[in-house]
């Protein structure tokens, strides 16, 4: 069962808006996370190693967010706001809950754009709200040519289910995910990828990323970012750690090469990362994928 937690802000500005996520804002409804996934950069000892173990919903999100919207509404300070940054809106209490619903209808009423980054379907309950939003959200001034004003973007590190499995034991199945894209892409939403974490020899290897552009285009994406593994921490719940027994266990043929990346840092060396990069804009190009949202 969630705990129920208080919270003395929902919304969080940031500091400079990310060129992929187009973030001016972000909420996160719900902390800790079903999802489970190994390779989770907000992973720690803190949260456990099972995440779903501290999974928290903010009951009095509503009435904190809707005092700091209207504040920002007043000075006309409307920005993307990205759901979410350190957990998914659309874990599965998500059903019961509303929370996320709920916090759509609040970004409609002050017309406040959005970007909605999720592994799950269950976005495709809320495209009645998302579509009002595209119509009648204020986008920033910088942004005033944009077309989209709800956009819609499905992470991944894997179309292959065992690996899915192996890796994100709590989300939902890579071809649910592949088929919500697709509805979206239908519905004349913009729609794409955040293809992170790619895990080196598992899933980035240029065949796999072939299948993984192929696939991303056949249900409509409009865009994919892909970028490779960050592993962070030695604590037994840290992603390093988690990710390096998956490996242990069921690749052991690439445990001593995942030592040899990871040796000297959370990320793979800059010739690695560079190669996987020049792959991927490879796939990209063959099938007219941007690297970034484009503006129509």
């Amino acid at each position: 069962m969630p705990r129920y937690i208080t919270v003395t802000s929902l919304l969080n500005k940031t500091k400079r808006r990310d060129p992929w996520f187009l973030d001016d804002y972000t909420i996160n409804p719900y902390s800790g996370c079903a999802f489970n996934c190994l390779y989770c950069y907000i992973r720690g000892s803190k949260y456990g190693i099972n995440m779903a173990e501290k999974l928290s919903v903010k009951e009095n999100a509503l009435t904190i967010l809707r005092r700091q919207l209207a504040a920002r509404a007043r000075k006309q300070q409307q920005g993307f706001v990205v759901l979410s940054s350190v957990t998914d809106a659309y874990l599965p209490l998500e059903e019961k809950e509303l929370l996320t619903r709920s916090i759509l209808e609040l970004l409609l009423e002050y017309r406040f754009p959005v970007h909605i980054i999720t592994k799950s379907p269950l976005v495709l309950r809320d495209l009645d709200i998302l579509r009002q939003i595209n119509e009648q959200a204020v986008l920033p001034a910088d942004m005033a040519l944009y077309r989209h004003k709800a956009m819609i973007t499905f992470s991944f590190s894997t179309i292959d289910p065992i690996i899915g499995k192996q890796f994100e034991p709590g989300a939902p199945d890579p071809a649910q995910r592949l088929l919500a894209l697709k509805s979206c892409a239908d519905a004349g939403f913009m729609t794409g990828v955040s293809l992170m974490p790619l895990l080196p020899f598992i899933t980035d290897r240029p065949e796999q990323l072939a299948r993984l552009y192929a696939a991303f285009h056949q249900h409509g994406a409009r865009y994919v970012f892909p970028a490779s593994t960050t592993l962070w921490g030695d604590e037994a719940a840290d992603s390093k750690q988690l990710v390096m027994q998956a490996v242990q266990q069921y690749y052991p043929q690439y445990a001593e090469q995942y030592r040899l990346l990871f040796a000297h840092g959370s990320q793979v060396p800059a010739t690695y990362n560079n190669a996987l990069q020049a792959a991927a804009a490879a796939e990209a190009a063959r099938y007219h994928l941007l690297s970034e949202i484009p503006f129509k």
